[in-house]
């Protein structure tokens, strides 16, 4: 039966109760490059995780960059343990669509891949990302530290000013401490090199950081 996306997060009362252990197995190894994506960060690189609607093109935008050791995709900063695909699309965990960063911060710096978060999708729209519609498409950083988050919160006050001199709304990007973290199914991580003509909703406001 059809049920209206959730537009607010629910409380975890009325979250799903999800499940003690994963509901499936993700093969690591990353598609493109044969890098771990699993597990710990590795020692010597730096972990960030950004929501910026659907993961497929989010992911793609980061693989990308030098300095990026590896990446990934999952759910975070919800309520429900191991959740599913289906259970995060149905509003119901209140979890995001995450990329999750391993990054070599000597190579890349915070600040610049945040640049590239700010301008590669629309922190304006609340709980969508265009016609991506529900709460697991919000705009979100999580971050390790106090300091990671004040880098996070000088970016964001900046593209603000940047967007508000284009007419544009305010900024709804939430801006946490590091969340649990639950890899996606195998199938969507680095889909975008598995399927290259699969969906990319992918969209900035065309309003450039500097």
């Amino acid at each position: 039966m059809w049920r209206p996306k959730l537009m607010s997060i629910p409380s975890a009362e009325q979250a799903l109760p999800g499940r003690s252990q994963p509901a499936y197995v993700v093969n690591d190894g990353h598609y493109v490059h044969g890098r771990p994506f699993l597990g710990e960060c590795p020692q010597g690189l730096a972990q960030l995780m950004v929501g910026m609607g659907c993961f497929w093109g989010a992911e793609r935008r980061f693989w990308m960059i030098e300095g990026v050791y590896s990446t990934s995709v999952g759910y975070g900063a919800g309520h429900t343990p191991n959740p599913t695909y289906e259970e995060v699309c149905s509003g119901l965990t209140g979890h995001n669509e995450l990329v999750r960063i391993w990054y070599n911060p000597a190579e890349v710096t915070l600040e610049t891949l945040l640049q590239v978060f700010w301008q590669s999708h629309d922190p304006t729209q609340g709980m969508r990302q265009g016609n991506d519609i529900g709460t697991q498409y919000r705009s979100g950083i999580y971050l390790a530290d106090a300091a990671e988050r004040q880098i996070a919160e000088q970016t964001r006050d900046h593209y603000q000013h940047q967007l508000s001199k284009a007419g544009l709304a305010d900024i709804t990007t939430e801006i946490l401490p590091a969340c649990v973290y639950y890899p996606a199914e195998t199938y969507h991580q680095q889909y975008l090199a598995k399927n290259p003509n699969g969906y990319c909703g992918l969209g900035g406001c065309s309003v450039p950081y500097l």
